[in-house]
């Protein structure tokens, strides 16, 4: 057993220099594992190593003073590895949570820079069309009655598109930042697709597009509001409408299964590619296709009707999903069914 200072320190160093070395082995070994496993491995790398630098300076000789300290490192050892465990979850779960949360803010960002770009774009196009026909009828260019009327006309509907984009992007705004507030009340979902039917058939009729509902006798209740879920399914009907040939077929269906209310809107358009169906309800995407969320949404001029669906409907607490059919695409949505639903 060393005495001298200098001795001590080479003794301790030779009996814990290795543990270290092992547990530094051990950590990268764990780095891809459970944090958990990791902070039990640090909280033992300097009890192990105190204990084997004891050792290494006794001399392995182990009397009465090793047993002491052997006793006191057991107890911290018993106390420190299950808190650190403990302590390593919550960790986990923190870091992970800033993790997704990070990555929530990524996408948040790279979304609104998306939107801003998109509308900008899209803005200057009716804009320009104002401007130009409003400078015509100020300098007199315009002066026939009827030319004068129908730059009247063009006019109005472009304030009206402007007036939409304006509306979409205030209830995208809310949507994003959390801020939407939804009355619920018991709605018969039948109903909502009975005014969906009617406002949007006329559309439909213009586009040679034959528009219907298949619907059964029972109540469909959920807790909704009517204005909200009438607004998704009218985005869902104008998007089919805008990307089925003259001569198709969209039908709007509703009925229940495993406690869900379902409403499904069938077209037979062109489908949706596959690049872009795992995105269709991102905001302000576009799409590789044809067929792309705002390459022609009737109803919801600024193309954010796909992604204000999607955010009404989780205010709803349901889902909303995208597929091919055979020919064609599927939009469906799910809500709660209220058991209290009565029948007619």
């Amino acid at each position: 057993m060393p005495t001298d200072t200098p001795g001590l320190i080479g003794y301790a160093l030779a009996g814990t220099l290795p543990v270290v070395v092992i547990g530094a082995l051990l950590l990268r070994y764990t780095r891809g594992r459970a944090m958990t496993t990791s902070m039990a491995v640090l909280v033992l790398i300097p009890t192990l190593a105190t204990l084997c630098g004891v050792v290494a300076v006794s001399g392995l000789m182990f009397g009465a003073e090793f047993e002491r300290t052997a006793v006191v490192l057991a107890v911290v050892t018993a106390v420190t590895v299950p808190a650190a465990i403990l302590l390593g979850r919550e960790q986990a779960r923190a870091t992970v949570w800033e993790r997704e949360m990070l990555e929530q803010e990524r996408a948040a960002e790279q979304s609104r820079r998306e939107l801003v770009a998109w509308v900008s774009h899209d803005l200057r196009t009716p804009l320009a069309g104002i401007r130009a026909m409003g400078e015509a009828l100020t300098d007199g260019v315009v002066s026939q009655p009827e030319d004068v009327q129908r730059y009247a006309d063009q006019i109005v509907r472009e304030t009206n598109r402007l007036s939409s984009m304006v509306d979409d992007l205030f209830e995208m705004s809310k949507i994003n930042a959390g801020a939407l507030r939804l009355h619920l009340e018991p709605v018969d979902l039948r109903e909502v697709i009975d005014e969906v039917l009617a406002t949007n058939r006329p559309t439909a009729e213009r586009a040679r597009i034959t528009l219907s509902a298949t619907q059964p006798e029972d109540k469909i209740v959920v807790a909704g509001s009517e204005r909200a879920l009438g607004r998704v399914l009218t985005n869902l009907v104008a998007n089919a409408i805008a990307h089925t040939p003259p001569g198709g077929h969209i039908d709007i269906s509703a009925g229940t299964d495993g406690g869900q209310a379902w409403t499904r809107v069938d077209d037979t358009g062109p489908g949706i590619s596959d690049t872009d169906l795992p995105r269709i309800f991102e905001v302000a995407y576009r799409g590789s296709s044809a067929r792309s969320p705002g390459a022609a949404e009737l109803g919801s001029s600024s193309g954010m009707g796909l992604a204000i669906a999607a955010g009404l409907v989780a205010a709803h607490h349901g889902d909303i999903t995208a597929r091919n059919r055979a020919q064609g695409a599927r939009f469906e949505i799910r809500l709660p069914l209220l058991e209290s639903a009565g029948r007619r």
